[in-house]
């Protein structure tokens, strides 16, 4: 499957009505563009019409100030950078939002935890993240620490990550009552785990000052367990036990909607992507079977333990056997020693639908225009 047919594929998976509108959260990689021959994915491919919000992963930081982060996320005086050219999908679709995510797993919390140390940082940071953003175009920040309270963050920064989005929240306000432009938005990528959610996030807070959050019920599981397990399930096994049991989208999405995030401001993530292992016997691949590491890494992704859905789809036309977790609505693949959940249209249309039965009304996507 080539690049350029991936998007419209994607229109049909995802589509989820809110109050006779559409809320399509999508992020797009800037690394993707160094991904080989047909897997290479730039912002002239996106479909303009795709996502109601294309959010720009990622930026990261020197000191309190947002940077670029690839060498040409920046025009230059030869050069149209990737931030213009993301943005120039508004000349095609103006009804787009376009936001720029900060952190990401890479950046991890040391910048953070710099950042929201004192309400000076925090002031700085703010004011100099207006200015960044309105003068590349963009529509919003995207909050992606991962995580406060965690990773080498201490707890006190669960208090610190709610008094910078109270702070963000108040100067986005007051920039657009003086320039009479619209407020810029304020969003977050936030943890799925309990034990995360409970110690990083004051929930009903910071709901109260964010347009949405985007709950990343993805890598739930993964190749850093020893036993092999969907990475987004909608649900648990009946063999699961203890916090096992709470490691799926369900439990997840209802879990922040109890803490007090507002179902209209809750989107929960699809993966449309696999994490795959490494089965220690080729003659075990069943879903809980031992695994000894990452899958072999794809040929235009090129990262063990992971596959994007054109690679799984490669897999399954050269004759990979697929499989079906009744219980979490969820497929895999197995091939020689490899084995690999992901998601299709039926399994996304089940947990869509599920979603929108129970708590959530929208959804986000993660790296859904370039997976």
């Amino acid at each position: 499957m080539s690049r350029l047919n991936l998007p419209s594929l994607l229109v049909f998976l995802v589509i989820l009505k809110v109050s006779h509108s559409y809320m399509r959260v999508c992020y797009y990689t800037n690394w993707a563009q160094y991904r080989p021959n047909n897997g290479k994915y730039v912002p002239e491919n996106l479909d303009p019409y795709l996502c109601s919000h294309l959010i720009f992963a990622f930026a990261k930081m020197n000191g309190n100030r947002l940077v670029a982060f690839e060498w040409n996320d920046e025009s230059t005086d030869w050069m149209r950078g990737m931030y213009a050219k993301f943005n120039d999908i508004k000349l095609k679709n103006p009804t787009v939002k376009t936001l720029l995510a900060v952190g990401g797993w890479n950046m991890g919390s040391k910048p953070f935890t710099q950042m929201v140390k004192t309400p000076e940082s925090r002031a700085e940071f703010t004011k100099s993240t207006i200015k960044f953003l309105r003068e590349r175009n963009f529509d919003g920040l995207d909050l992606d620490w991962e995580y406060p309270a965690n990773r080498g963050s201490p707890k006190e920064d669960k208090d610190r990550f709610t008094k910078l989005v109270i702070q963000l929240r108040s100067a986005f306000n007051q920039e657009a009552a003086m320039t009479g432009k619209p407020p810029l938005l304020l969003t977050a990528a936030v943890a799925a785990g309990k034990d995360k959610v409970d110690t990083g996030y004051d929930v009903a807070t910071i709901a109260k000052h964010m347009d949405f959050i985007n709950v990343m019920t993805y890598d739930l599981h993964g190749p850093w367990e020893k036993v092999t397990g969907h990475n987004s399930p909608l649900h648990s096994r009946r063999e699961e036990m203890g916090p096992d049991t709470q490691l799926n989208i369900a439990w997840a999405a209802e879990y922040w909607y109890k803490l007090g995030l507002p179902k209209q401001k809750l989107n929960v993530g699809l993966a449309l992507y696999g994490r795959s292992f490494t089965l220690s016997d080729p003659y075990n691949n069943g879903v809980g079977a031992p695994a000894k590491g990452k899958g072999n890494a794809g040929n235009y992704t090129r990262e063990a333990g992971f596959l994007s859905y054109f690679e799984v789809c490669q897999k399954i036309s050269e004759g990979a056997q697929k499989h079906y977790i009744p219980e979490q609505e969820s497929p895999y693949i197995t091939y020689a020693d490899q084995w690999v959940g992901y998601d299709d249209a039926d399994s996304l249309a089940v947990k869509v639908s599920d979603c929108r039965a129970e708590v959530t009304q929208s959804e986000i996507i993660k790296a859904a225009v370039n997976a």
